[in-house]
């Protein structure tokens, strides 16, 4: 990868593992809890592009809380749990490889930021509890343009704010469907493909593949 000025990270799959909550709880959830997990994320994408083909917007939390009553009473999970599953949702662990890749990054002197569907401060005190304040230069948040990724207005924020061009963006997800749509976009699009998946036909072939966070360290 060449003239790479920024690099710019999806936060939910790829920074962070979106099926800590669930499994922080599975000694009462039992065997069901990565499958709930599952369903619970994939709800939750559904209603973030449904919202935003009906043009009714709701924020990522509020969408996060209405995909997981869906997902509980799917899995038939007793209530009471759901505070829980949330609160936990708003500390999610990140990935083993992530802080020591983001510090070896920042150490070259490249714009670290996240680019996410997430709320403002829900971003922020994922980061903040993570201890990872310090290594992003900033966190982009769709509610500045209430639409969801893909849209292209959510892949415009970092290009308006650091005035360069798009080639000059490495951008970074573990959703087949971020990384084709940041790289039609024209970012140089990353796939972190964590769980040796089968890429999306989405009329984009990222040149980049990784197993893990830390594999961009060799290409860049």
């Amino acid at each position: 990868m060449k003239n790479i000025k920024a690099i710019i990270f999806d936060a939910y799959g790829t920074l962070f593992d979106v099926n800590s909550a669930a499994e922080k709880c599975k000694s009462k959830i039992g065997d069901k809890w990565e499958s709930f997990a599952n369903y619970w994320r994939k709800t939750q994408l559904e209603y973030t592009w449904l919202r935003s083909l009906m043009g009714r917007h709701k924020d990522f939390w509020a969408i996060t809380e209405d995909s997981l009553d869906k997902s509980m009473q799917a899995f038939n999970i007793d209530a009471a749990m759901k505070n829980e599953l949330l609160d936990l949702y708003k500390i999610l662990s990140p990935y083993p490889e992530v802080k020591k890749t983001l510090k070896k990054l920042k150490d070259k002197k490249y714009k670290l930021a996240i680019l996410s569907n997430g709320t403002p401060s829900l971003l922020k005190e994922l980061v903040k509890s993570n201890n990872l304040q310090n290594l992003f230069d900033d966190i982009f948040s769709i509610e500045e343009v209430k639409i969801y990724k893909p849209s292209s207005k959510v892949y415009d924020m970092p290009i308006k704010k650091y005035n360069i061009k798009k080639e000059n963006v490495a951008f970074l997800s573990a959703n087949t469907w971020d990384v084709s749509g940041g790289g039609n976009y024209g970012f140089s699009s990353v796939w972190v493909n964590r769980n040796n998946s089968i890429f999306d036909n989405l009329d984009y072939v990222p040149k980049y593949q990784v197993k893990h966070l830390g594999g961009l360290l060799d290409i860049i």
